[in-house]
């Protein structure tokens, strides 16, 4: 009885955890002129637009002005006086629709087995459905970057936008990156070495290095597979790898200390490949080096604990100031996995307070992580030409006391921003007869 009980329990998690909010859809697409009047726009480049109106054509930013001429027939116009109009909030690296509860096994699609998978398309398995998502919209969280786990190499990403029927109406920008997990440099004692005797794992750090040569030599090879012609076989592992060598992909190397951070700098120079550090909690100690090799840097969690027991104990709010200052290109991102992102702008908030300025903190969440994701020329900032993904705040978005979204739209469609936790909100609300 006690197993069957546990059965249906489960079975009861995996059925609502599956599935979207039934009354929630996606917008339909949006034909025509919509205008957004009169607000503070935030361009995402650092400029703040005061009493300024925004003309959307057919999904696209048309025009951006004051006093803008607005016809008297078929348009959408909102008046969003008083207000703040930001551009669409991108989460650099997340595993959003690939995990659902993390407690249900069956609900976890992230990880293939084996070691080297480049060829894993993270992207045939988001699941549009997943309640998490709305949640992210609630917060101003328009676009998300898929990534895979596992293994050494994990696969290939892609970002999706956050209100679709299914993967392929999601999918903005596919396969853009590889995703390396760099092995850990790091010896730490293991704590049941005495009691395991000979079962004890060697040195830790000897062990990482030869992953290290692994992974090198896969790449040699790769890149001597992609230099070859006239072949008469075909290897999905280094196909899988070769738009790192042409530069249409980049490589994601997941990572925090020097150590490993230098790895991957000697990654770029061998290769000539375009390298992103994600993790990097001390990129701050060599902002230069990165700097002077172009490569850029996702910041995991600003809410954190430092890395090293010598570092400052506010370190992580303060090393994207430190990046800023010496001209690296990076991104704020929430990879919590209890949040699942819907921190996003208020790390960003925390980094304003620690050194940089709230549109350089903003840029951070917008145009910095579109450009680094490869969609810097359709999204990220507020600009004519760019797809209209914006969402309206009642405050400052990067300020939890006051970011209330009022609008949210996805390439000119005005998506709904129902989420499971307004719903529960309401249901109980009604139940024990409270009012808002």
């Amino acid at each position: 009885m006690k197993n069957k009980i546990i059965a249906l329990l489960g079975a009861y998690l995996i059925s609502t955890a599956s599935f979207a909010q039934e009354n929630v859809y996606p917008a339909p697409e949006y034909k025509g002129l919509l205008f957004l009047k009169n607000g503070t726009v935030h361009v995402g480049n650092g400029q703040v637009l005061e009493n300024t109106t925004i003309q959307i054509k057919n999904g696209k930013i048309e025009k951006i002005g004051q006093n803008l001429p607005i016809p008297m027939d078929d348009v959408k116009v909102f008046d969003v006086s008083g207000k703040h109009i930001y551009p669409g909030l991108i989460l650099s690296s997340s595993t959003l629709g690939l995990v659902e509860v993390n407690s249900v096994r069956a609900t976890i699609d992230h990880t293939e087995l084996g070691e080297i998978n480049p060829s894993i398309r993270s992207i045939v398995a988001y699941n549009t459905d997943s309640k998490v998502i709305n949640t992210l919209k609630t917060n101003g969280i328009l676009m998300a970057n898929i990534v895979p786990d596992g293994g050494l190499i994990s696969g290939s990403s892609s970002v999706v936008q956050l209100d679709a029927w299914n993967w392929e109406d999601a999918a903005v920008k596919m396969e853009n990156g590889l995703h390396l997990r760099m092995p850990s440099l790091i010896n730490r004692p293991n704590r049941f070495a005495f009691f395991m005797g000979a079962a004890a794992p060697g040195d830790p750090v000897k062990r990482g290095l030869e992953q290290i040569a692994q992974i090198k030599s896969f790449f040699r090879e790769a890149q001597a597979y992609a230099n070859e012609t006239g072949r008469t076989s075909t290897n999905l592992k280094y196909e899988a790898v070769k738009g790192l060598f042409n530069k249409s992909q980049k490589l994601f190397v997941h990572c925090d200390i020097v150590k490993e951070m230098l790895i991957a700098v000697d990654f770029a120079k061998e290769f000539g490949m375009d390298v992103v550090i994600v993790g990097g909690s001390e990129s701050y100690q060599m902002p230069e080096l990165l700097k002077q090799n172009n490569i850029s840097v996702i910041l995991n969690q600003m809410h954190s604990l430092p890395t090293s027991i010598d570092d400052d104990v506010d370190q992580p709010y303060k090393t994207a100031a430190a990046l800023q200052k010496a001209g690296v290109l990076y991104a704020i991102n929430d990879a919590d996995g209890q949040t699942r992102g819907r921190n996003l702008p208020f790390n960003a908030g925390t980094a304003a307070a620690y050194g940089l300025t709230k549109e350089q903190a903003l840029q951070a969440i917008t145009l910095n992580p579109a450009k680094i994701l490869g969609i810097g020329d359709q999204a990220g900032s507020i600009e004519v030409g760019k797809d209209a993904s914006l969402v309206v705040s009642e405050g400052d978005i990067l300020d939890m006391r006051s970011s209330i979204i009022l609008h949210a739209f996805i390439q000119g469609r005005k998506v709904d921003l129902t989420d499971k936790h307004k719903q529960l909100d309401e249901r109980y609300r009604k139940k024990y007869g409270l009012t808002k």
